[in-house]
Formats: C-alpha cells, sequence, structure tokens
C-alpha cells in the first residue's frame, strides 16, 4: 500500500502508474468535507491540494533556505484543467515539478493521479520578492536545484 501524506520515491511512483518526468509526490484519501453536492471533488480543493504539495516540495527541496535571507515566495497566478472526476473516498497522488525558471519566477505544474491516471492537472508561477515586495532574482543555488531535481528550463 502506498502511504499517505509522506513523499513518495520514483520507485513508488512508478509502480503506481505515474510516468517520469513526474518525480515528486504525496498520496492521500479523499475525505468527505472535500466533496460537493455531485459526490465529486469541489474544485477549490484542487487548490489546496496543491499549495499544501507545493509547500512541502520547497521544504523538501531546499527552496526556502536557496531563495536567500527572508525570501517571500508568492503564488502569481494558479489554473485548474478538470479531466475525469474524483469521488469521495477514493486514494489519489499528487505530484508536482517545475518546469520553467525566468529571472525572478519558476512556473510549476501539478497532476491528481487515480489508479494512474490523470484526473485533474494545475499550473501555478511563483515569484520570489524581497521584504518590500520587489521582486529578487532566483539565486544560482535555487536554479541549480530546479534544474536538477525537475529538469526545469531557463527561459
Amino acid at each position: 500500500m502506498t502511504p499517505y501524506l509522506t513523499p513518495l520515491t520514483d520507485e513508488d511512483l512508478r509502480a503506481a502508474g505515474i510516468p517520469a518526468p513526474w518525480s515528486y509526490g504525496m498520496a492521500d484519501r479523499v475525505r468527505f468535507g472535500e466533496v460537493d453536492m455531485l459526490h465529486h471533488v469541489n474544485n477549490v480543493v484542487y487548490l489546496r491540494w496543491y499549495e499544501t504539495l507545493r509547500v512541502h516540495y520547497m521544504d523538501d527541496y531546499g527552496i526556502y533556505t536557496k531563495a536567500g535571507p527572508e525570501p517571500k515566495l508568492v503564488v502569481k497566478s494558479v489554473s485548474l484543467d478538470y479531466r475525469a472526476e474524483v469521488t469521495r473516498g477514493a486514494s489519489y497522488i499528487n505530484v508536482a515539478r517545475t518546469t520553467e525558471m525566468r529571472n525572478t519566477s519558476f512556473a510549476m505544474e501539478y497532476a491528481t493521479f487515480v489508479d494512474g491516471r490523470i484526473t485533474t492537472t494545475g499550473a501555478a508561477v511563483v515569484v520570489l520578492l524581497n521584504a518590500d515586495n520587489s521582486k529578487r532574482p532566483l539565486p544560482d543555488a535555487l536554479r541549480d536545484t530546479l534544474r536538477d531535481r525537475d529538469g526545469a528550463v531557463q527561459l
């Protein structure tokens, strides 16, 4: 059985039917409070799931530390694409990766898999700011991590 709320290894992800290049993910189960009156996961829940995954991803990859002193990492934009419903009680795996980097921001992709099939995808642009909310260039250590871990490309 796949462990819940624990970062999964590449081997765990492949065994669950999740293809490369996805290399960061966590499993969980849909809770009663996450479904709407149609008995499927409410749209806003995916944003919460992906936000939680993003925080774990940044912690586990050391992004807060590599971003420099007192970093402010803020989400500039998000999007979701629903492909299939997910219902109460279903086990799922959410995955995340960084695909692109710019001077002061990076783009992340997300997906939700149920039984090895993508049900939902998402994207976010995360911007690095200084304490005064001015944009801060991504440090080389952060760029190296995103490139080495996820294959993110510089634009």
